[in-house]
């Protein structure tokens, strides 16, 4: 089988206290994080200020999707650009 054109996208990792920086507020980024992985938000409208609707920025909307008016599929809309993890060791 030919793998050529398989791309490997290593990803920076980032604890939830790193997330919860990227709030909208503490610092000019905002970030979510959907099952583990981190999604740039800052670009969309609707994320201003950190908050969309009840959601705040920051943090792991996982177990608030189900409430939401969409899919998972929003996510696609976003850059990926990092990778939750639980403990604090980081790559940053």
């Amino acid at each position: 089988m030919d793998h050529s054109t398989d791309q490997v996208v290593l990803m920076e990792s980032y604890t939830s206290k790193q997330l919860a920086l990227r709030n909208g507020q503490d610092t000019p980024e905002i970030w979510v994080a959907y099952k583990g992985i981190i999604y740039d938000v800052t670009s969309s409208r609707l994320w201003k200020k950190g908050m969309h609707y009840e959601h705040w920025a920051g943090q792991d909307l996982t177990t608030e999707l189900a409430d939401a008016p969409h899919t998972e599929s929003v996510f696609k809309k976003f850059q990926a650009i990092g990778q939750l993890i639980s403990n604090d060791t980081t790559s940053r």
